[in-house]
């Protein structure tokens, strides 16, 4: 099952390599490229669960090992959350543009003559 598991990975740092090599790119290739970083990252820390959760992998790991390991997620962790916010406060305030402006038409829109219902 490892080895299985590591030559997919490899294939998938492959994939990974060549979209990022892509010359070009337009906006669809770098959301595939997003999605698929993604669902690689995902996968990883599926695997990532299933061993932590299992003792009896677990105990084959030195201290110094599962020190390294923790030391190397955290840092890594750490900055993708940071990542996370950053996009995230980017996008919201995005979408709060949008939300404003399109608040905006509606209002210009209600004002017109055509708007404007009377009785």
């Amino acid at each position: 099952m490892s080895q299985g598991w590591i030559e997919t990975c490899q294939r998938i740092l492959e994939q990974i390599q060549r979209m990022s090599q892509k010359k070009e790119k337009d906006r669809l290739d770098l959301i595939q490229s997003m999605r698929f970083s993604l669902y690689a990252l995902h996968r990883s820390i599926l695997g990532w669960l299933n061993w932590v959760n299992n003792p009896d992998i677990m105990v084959t790991f030195s201290q110094d090992e599962l020190e390294e390991m923790n030391k190397k997620l955290t840092e890594f962790i750490t900055e993708f959350i940071k990542y996370d916010i950053e996009v995230t406060k980017k996008g919201a305030s995005k979408s709060m543009d949008v939300q404003r402006a399109r608040r905006e038409v509606e209002e210009r829109e209600r004002r017109t003559p055509e708007g404007i219902f009377y009785i």
